[in-house]
């Protein structure tokens, strides 16, 4: 009988033990997904979307007492935990249920006549969501929602991490009167998931996570015709030109470089700063990112926690230190931190300069609080630099002129591209990463074609 251990970041203590599935759990689980998606694509979507509003209330309801429950999971701060339930998840829920029956509605064709022609969207069958630990609600809705509002069955793997989040899913879904064997849950490790996927009752897999999990995914699924979503990493960049209102632009630009300790796929880690506002915009980013509270994540006061393991830490302090060797200038002093003291996954947040493409810290996603800063001197030069990555998830253009953060947009390769703020998903629109941030589509109205399949009618009266 195999186990995984949910180490808490707070004090290295053991929050949660869960014992593995079994082939027998596994084999249960995948035959009652079958059977229950085949009742499940009957029922109308205003049923499926009903439930899955009554799925959100619930959680919703307990924002507080889960927000806590993640905290001490992951180590987030409690002052901000709550939310991910209370805005983001609640907000993706409730579009993609309000947009559910147009979007999979029958599409008409022009008429010809004698026939009658249409493309209905037909529910792939069972998806597997493979769910990461550092925003397991919002990173596990954008799949789960949809897939199920298209008539799919869904099992769900999370991150061993963040158990306890499928487990609440569970139990909300029960609450809100989804029929059994319609969502359901595994705790498995690698070798199972590959297993899972090669399985020919596993019609999708949605992935998100690290690049090399998603190769590891794409691996186990290339013996088999099925399609993967994958949302990977990112090293996502923010320009501000020279127009830019600085003071706005320090403050959503650290906060988008430090929240959550930087462990975000969309945190920007690479700032270039048209060289007009350079210094003062490297005096303001420095006095504001002075004034975190590096803390016990329970402590209402804190705003940055520890990182979600010292192994985590220790890769950012490694960036950091091959930055510093190569002639990287760190702005921060981490005596300043007290708790940065302590070591392990507390890490103190920091801003470098000096830095170029050749630094671990501006060309590889670091995935820590920590941003690499540096001064250009036009707009051409800034698109070279933002483009000069191997991912392609956001990019942020800090501007007043709408018009050339368009013309610039155009020529960024990147999945999203936002004027005047970061970090942030709205479920209206499509979200998407190029390059090695990944493949598919979830959200928007475009979200549902990864999670259906056309089905032609073509009748001849």
């Amino acid at each position: 009988m195999s186990t995984q251990q949910t180490i808490s970041p707070i004090d290295g203590s053991i929050f949660a033990e869960r014992v593995l599935a079994s082939r027998s759990d596994i084999e249960g689980a995948l035959a009652k997904s079958v059977q229950a998606q085949k009742a499940w694509r009957s029922t109308p979507v205003a049923e499926r979307a009903a439930i899955c509003r009554r799925m959100s209330e619930h959680l919703v309801s307990q924002a507080e007492t889960l927000g806590e429950e993640l905290t001490r999971q992951i180590g987030r701060p409690i002052a901000y935990s709550p939310f991910e339930l209370k805005r983001g998840f609640a907000e993706r829920v409730a579009y993609m249920c309000d947009i559910a029956a147009e979007c999979l509605s029958d599409l008409s064709i022009t008429p010809k006549e004698g026939f009658t022609r249409f493309i209905r969207r037909e529910p792939r069958g069972t998806v597997l969501v493979l769910a990461p630990w550092n925003y397991p609600w919002l990173a596990s809705v954008n799949a789960i929602v949809p897939a199920l509002l298209a008539g799919n069955s869904v099992i769900l793997k999370i991150a061993p991490q963040t158990p306890l989040v499928a487990e609440r899913y569970q139990e909300a879904f029960r609450a809100a009167g989804l029929p059994q064997g319609v969502f359901q849950f595994l705790h498995i490790d690698h070798d199972q998931v590959a297993e899972v996927i090669g399985d020919s009752r596993i019609n999708f897999v949605a992935f998100t996570g690290s690049v090399a999990g998603g190769h590891a995914v794409q691996r186990a699924a290339s013996s088999r015709f099925i399609g993967t979503g994958l949302e990977l990493g990112g090293k996502d960049p923010a320009y501000v030109r020279s127009d830019a209102d600085l003071a706005f632009a320090v403050e959503n630009i650290i906060d988008g470089a430090m929240f959550n300790s930087g462990q975000s796929c969309c945190a920007v880690e690479r700032i270039y700063v048209h060289s007009s506002l350079f210094d003062s915009f490297v005096e303001a980013a420095v006095a504001l990112t002075r004034k975190y509270v590096l803390a016990n994540p329970l402590d209402p006061a804190a705003t940055l926690g520890p990182m979600v393991t010292a192994a985590a830490a220790e890769k950012v302090k490694a960036h950091i230190a091959d930055a510093v060797a190569r002639g990287a200038r760190p702005l921060i002093d981490e005596s300043h931190f007290g708790e940065a003291a302590r070591g392990g996954p507390y890490l103190a947040p920091q801003l470098l300069v000096d830095v170029d493409h050749g630094m671990l810290v501006m060309s590889e996603e670091t995935f820590g609080p920590v941003a690499g800063i540096m001064s250009v001197k036009d707009d051409a030069e800034a698109i070279r630099l933002m483009n000069d990555s191997r991912y392609g998830l956001t990019a942020s253009i800090w501007t007043k002129d709408e018009a050339a953060a368009t013309t610039i947009g155009d020529q960024l390769e990147a999945g999203t591209v936002y004027m005047n703020r970061c970090d942030y998903l709205d479920p209206a629109l499509a979200w998407v990463g190029v390059k090695d941030s990944g493949r598919g589509c979830t959200l928007s109205q475009l979200g549902f074609e990864a999670f259906t399949r056309p089905k032609s009618f073509h009748f001849r009266k």
